[in-house]
């Protein structure tokens, strides 16, 4: 019989009771181990009923959790903008991939403890592990389509609910009720599994080798430079950085090791530059659009990086501009529509001094101009995204309208939806663009004008956005995390 009896006994794995540590490192481990054994027994599980065992049971395991309670109105240092709750309560977070955030997890617990002097209780949480995610820790299996099977799928292992998926926490709409934990984290364990699996279905590329300082492109002539770069890096021993990791999980140790051709091309190919504990940097060529740009950013926000930066190309706007010269956004119209339902356009996007004073110190040491001078290759100002890359084959009075008086000095179809997600999700963001056309002015991105373009502005371009997550990396995390980005009423974790 096709199908299986709906009212199986359930059948869990054994797991201890929750336990208080004060050690971030010790809750860490007992995560991990709870996470393990979850996954490990719905992997095994689900192995024996593909192997022809008619399931006699229904499988669950459940995700690990943590839960702080305080009970104090004692007020903490102020000066840090997370690590700590918002007022007496209970909150909690379930937890997935303990292993793929361990530093950040040790990172948040300690700043808890610290801040308000109690422990946190790890145990295992009521939310069921979805069967889909914890075979993606197993690389010999895969779910077979509904129907494939001799039983169904959905009556013997827990599936992905979006109940549980959802962005209610960042988006600030989620309704908290009295009888309930609040919210720990920005997101949720279901929600942070969808985002990994999607990450890799994007990119061909593992989570893990995601850095925390991330560059979007939308171009692949970036890629290529920022693979001669990577190869420079790991040419010198002292530049700290220690593998090249290309699309297909293709590691590189050496300076003149080949990177194999992948099969097919993933729709964000993308590249890491690792470091130590992720300080490293990642590109990801997002291609054109501010869908795409949206969908990448959608899922790398769990991995929680400390910033975002847009290195693209534009139309300049101004007669005055030139080909090549860059543009520093300080304000972003949003036409691109895609975040309307998330974040209304009301809602302002504020320039970060400490994004905008990397961006500017970067290229005035890598173009050598300084102060007035730097005039001469970049502008501060507003960029414009729109969503019809042919805006200039409709009638132009009201985009130009609307760009005159927004005082736009560019105009793309990126920036402003990667620095709109980075203010929903709580990241640092920041463009630096590249004028390729000046279609205002009849400057059009024509083939010729375009591969001399890309032959004299590419590297440096590329070379000023890395040199600027090299001076954020520098920088304390609770100076880039401020309170610009945070709410009254926001997570303890960042």
């Amino acid at each position: 019989m096709n199908g299986t009896d709906a009212n199986l006994p359930i059948r869990t794995p054994d797991t201890p009771p929750a336990e208080l540590f004060s050690d971030p490192k010790a809750a860490v481990q007992r995560l991990c181990e709870l996470y393990e054994k979850a996954a490990s027994f719905l992997i095994e599980r689900f192995r024996d009923s593909l192997e022809g065992n008619p399931p006699a049971e229904r499988y669950r395991a459940f995700y690990p959790e943590i839960t702080i309670t305080t009970q104090s109105f004692a007020k903490i240092d102020s000066r840090l903008s997370f690590g700590h709750v918002a007022k007496p309560g209970v909150y909690s977070t379930t937890v997935t991939r303990p292993d793929l955030f361990q530093y950040y997890l040790e990172q948040q617990i300690q700043l808890l403890v610290d801040n308000h002097g109690v422990s946190v209780e790890i145990g295992v949480s009521t939310t069921p592990m979805p069967m889909h995610f914890a075979v993606a820790n197993a690389t010999d299996l895969t779910v077979p389509q509904d129907g494939a099977m001799d039983f169904t799928l959905r009556d013997v292992f827990d599936v992905p609910d979006l109940a549980t998926t959802n962005d209610d926490i960042v988006n600030g709409t989620l309704k908290e009720m009295a009888d309930f934990p609040a919210p720990l984290a920005p997101f949720t364990a279901q929600r942070i599994d969808y985002s990994l699996a999607r990450l890799s279905h994007y990119t061909a590329t593992a989570a893990e080798h995601f850095q925390n300082h991330v560059l979007f492109t939308n171009y692949q002539f970036y890629v290529e430079e920022f693979e001669a770069y990577a190869r420079q890096m790991l040419a010198d021993p002292d530049s700290g950085y220690t593998a090249f990791v290309s699309t297909g999980n293709h590691v590189l140790t050496e300076a003149d090791g080949v990177i194999p051709t992948t099969e097919k091309t993933p729709q964000m190919p993308t590249y890491h530059l690792k470091r130590k504990h992720g300080s490293g940097i990642t590109l990801v060529n997002i291609g054109v659009g501010p869908s795409n740009a949206k969908t990448a950013t959608d899922h790398i926000a769990v991995l929680r990086p400390h910033a975002w930066l847009m290195v693209g190309h534009c139309a300049g706007l101004r007669n005055s501009q030139s080909l090549g010269d860059f543009v520093l956004a300080h304000a972003y119209l949003r036409e691109d529509h895609v975040l309307d339902d998330d974040l209304p356009v009301w809602v302002p996007i504020p320039a970060l001094a400490e994004i905008q004073i990397a961006l500017e110190k970067s290229v005035a040491e890598i173009t050598q101009f300084e102060g007035f001078d730097l005039k001469r290759i970049m502008r501060t100002g507003t960029v414009a995204t729109i969503d019809n890359r042919n805006w200039e084959l409709r009638d132009q009075s009201g985009p130009v309208q609307r760009l005159s008086q927004s005082r736009a000095i560019a105009l793309d179809m990126e920036s402003a939806t990667i620095a709109a997600n980075g203010f929903r999700f709580r990241v640092p963001y920041g463009t630096l663009l590249c004028v390729s056309d000046k279609p205002l002015h009849g400057e059009l991105k024509l083939p010729g004008m375009a591969s001399d373009f890309y032959k004299t502005q590419v590297s440096r371009h590329l070379l000023i956005g890395i040199r600027a997550m090299e001076h954020l990396r520098e920088m304390p995390l609770e100076r880039l995390h401020s309170r610009k980005l945070r709410s009254f009423a926001e997570t303890a974790f960042l």
